[in-house]
Order: structure tokens, then sequence, then C-alpha cells
């Protein structure tokens, strides 16, 4: 039988680098995991489920046995209680101030990831004729569009492929827009060929429609000129679990009203998407994570550390006389997720390996491309790229 005795002797705590360790959690004999006290965490480049703020985590660590004084974690309280709500609202009030979010719009926090938007999105808004246009940039696009060819008829607006790969967007002269489509869907930033928007399309009347999942609060965001953003939280917002949808109001009534409630974006509007029961913890760590953005200067300050990040990762790889390459067309370049090749497959496997044994992970590219792929969302820090940046010269000088 486990101890009854004070929750501070029995649970491990995990000092922070620096602090002393604890010496003591539950005896051996009463379980069979033991505890193991944090030391080093690593330089954390992967591309999702990716990195958090430390003091984000280090506010679930205080919290997590005893919420504010409540006597239980907040995984165990109830998505209608008090204390839940008020996280849950502290939530969405973070994503509106932080991103400007007008009243022409409402946050709503879902589950099931992007992927579940690719269908959950015509599923609202198509009409008989139409299932919007679709801008293929990437996988990810393209699998929102066979999503859509599903439950309707959409449209290809512009396809930057050459050969099944993607070295960048396309211009606005290039897409093909209907007059009499729903919306245009974008994916912003593209995780796997490294390839990001840094202007948006102008779509006129037609309303702009964003998967922002790899991008979203990497930089201040005009929300009023987007019919609707989502983004899966798992990357610069939080952990998965929980998708954020910003979306028009005038859209969410009149989304269809024809398909399952469960599905319908004015279901979960009307009940401050708590409709069912919510991703708790997942939307308790979005609020840490929130707060920390504001602590740190907000936007626009996030967005001077992430374009220095680019700025010094692009220069490494430009300058290394041709041993490191990126594919990407330079005005397409990604901030979020950077991607290159090594002259050989085996020196990139290498580049891993040896990299991880640095204190680095995350950096093997996309099963689907190969090369590395440096993922530098939010929680990524300055020191982190330099280190890594550090690394590519010592590894090319002893393998180039």
């Amino acid at each position: 039988m486990l101890s009854t005795g004070p929750a501070s002797a029995r649970a491990c705590a995990y000092a922070s680098p620096g602090l002393s360790q604890p010496k003591s959690c539950l005896p051996a004999a009463a379980i069979s995991l033991r505890c193991v006290p944090m030391t080093n965490r690593v330089v954390n480049f992967n591309a999702g489920p990716s990195g958090l703020p430390l003091a984000a985590l280090e506010r679930a660590q205080k919290e997590f046995l005893d919420f504010q004084g409540t006597g239980m974690s907040i995984m165990e309280h109830s998505h209608r209680g008090k204390d839940y709500e008020a996280v849950h609202n502290e939530a969405i009030a973070l994503m509106t101030e932080l991103l400007g979010v007008p009243d022409t719009h409402q946050v709503l926090l879902l589950q099931g990831g992007a992927s579940h938007q690719f269908a959950m999105l015509p599923m609202n808004l198509r009409t008989d004729e139409h299932a919007g246009d679709y801008v293929i940039t990437g996988a990810w696009s393209q699998k929102a569009f066979e999503e859509a060819k599903i439950v309707g008829k959409p449209a290809v607006a512009a396809d930057t492929s050459v050969e099944g790969k993607f070295s960048r967007v396309p211009k606005q002269a290039e897409l093909k827009l209907s007059p009499n489509a729903p919306y245009v869907h974008i994916t912003s930033n593209n995780t796997i060929f490294g390839t990001q928007f840094f202007d948006f399309p102008t779509t006129g009347n037609v309303p702009l429609i964003a998967d922002m999942s790899s991008d979203i609060l990497w930089r201040p965001t005009d929300v009023s000129k987007f019919g609707m953003i989502y983004a899966g939280a798992q990357k610069n917002i939080g952990p998965s679990g929980v998708t954020v949808v910003i979306m028009r109001k005038d859209l969410i009534e009149k989304s269809r009203k024809d398909i399952p409630k469960v599905l319908r974006y004015s279901t979960h509007a009307k009940e401050n998407s708590l409709y069912n029961t919510a991703p708790t913890f997942a939307i308790y760590m979005v609020r840490n994570v929130l707060a920390v953005l504001k602590e740190q200067g907000g936007l626009p300050a996030i967005e001077k550390q992430n374009r220095k990040k680019g700025e010094i990762l692009y220069a490494a790889i430009d300058g290394s006389g041709g041993y490191y390459k990126c594919p990407v067309e330079k005005d397409s370049r990604s901030v979020m997720n950077v991607v290159f090749r090594l002259p050989s497959e085996a020196q990139e496997d290498k580049f891993v390996s040896e990299a991880k044994k640095a204190g680095m992970v995350g950096l093997k590219g996309h099963r689907s491309v190969g090369g590395i792929r440096v993922s530098m969302y939010n929680a990524v820090s300055v020191d982190g790229v330099q280190k890594l940046v550090g690394f590519m010269d010592s590894f090319k000088k002893a393998n180039g």
C-alpha cells in the first residue's frame, strides 16, 4: 500500500537546473517506478509535438498536485466547474489579447487536431456547387484538399509542386480564384518542405482560411483579414490535444446545419467550446504558454527573436560553401522549419546522431523527403540555434 503521509513527502519534486536535487521519493518497495530528477534539458528541434517554454512547464509542475489550493490537479477538475472554467476563459482571453482578435471573430478551443479541421471546414462552409479554392503548397494543404473532395467540390487555386516537391509559395498573380467560392484555403507554413507565406493572398470578398498550425503566434497577425484561422496547438501554442479556431462570427452563423451537432462550429461557439468535455489539461497548458508569451513582451518581441534565429541559421547554411544546401527559394524560406541537405544521406544520418549526443534532438527530416529539418518554434532560444550553428561548423570541418 502506498504511504498516506503528506503530499510533500510522497510526491517527486523535480528541481530546475542549478537547484539541489530531491533525495527521496516514494519508498522503493512501494512502487516500481523511481523518481528521476531533471538534470539537463536538450535543445528540442522537433517539428511537433515540440518544445514548450520552461516557465510554462515549471508552472504546471508547481500546480500539478494541488491547483490553487483546491486539493486536486487541474486534470481532476470538472470541465463544468468554476475553477477549470476560469482557466478556460483565461486561455481564450490571452489568445484574443496576443493576436488582437477583433469583436467580429470568436476563439474556439476544439479537439481532433488540424487534420480534423480539414474535414470540418468544408462540411460547414461548402455550398452545393463549391467546397472552396485550395492553394496547394505542401503535404498538409494537399491533405486538406483531399478531405474537401470527400464532402464537396473544391478547386485548385494554385499548386507549386514540381515532381512531387515544393520549394516555394505562389505569387498573387498565379492564383486562379473562383468568385463564387465559399472560401480560399492556404497553409501558411509548410513543416515538411520548409516554405512559408510572408504576404498573404488577397481574395476579395471570398473569406481567406489559413491553417496556421506551425506558425501561429510567431509574429503579429491581422486577424481581421481572415475568415478563419485554425492551428493544432502542438507547435507554438501548447501540447497536443487541442486545436485553436479563430472564426468570423458571420461565418459561424451561416455555416451548415445539416451535419451532426458536434461537427458544427455554431454548436461550439454557442457553448464557449464546452459543448462536450474539453481537453482540460491541454487547455491549461495553452494558458500557461500564452501567459509566458505575454510576459516576454508579446508577439512583437517574439517576432524579433524568431527572425534573429532564422538569420543566424540561414547565414550558416548559405556560408557553408555548398556543404549545407537549402532547396527552398529565398523569398519562401520558412522561419519556423528550416530544411537543408548534406552531401550524402550517410552524412545526414551521422549529423543527426552526433547532434543528439551533443544535446540537440529532432533534426531528422520528414520521412517523405529526408535531409535535415530544424524546427525553431517560439520555445527554441537564440542560444539553442547558436549552439546548433557551432555544431554545424565543427561537423563540416570534420566531415567535409
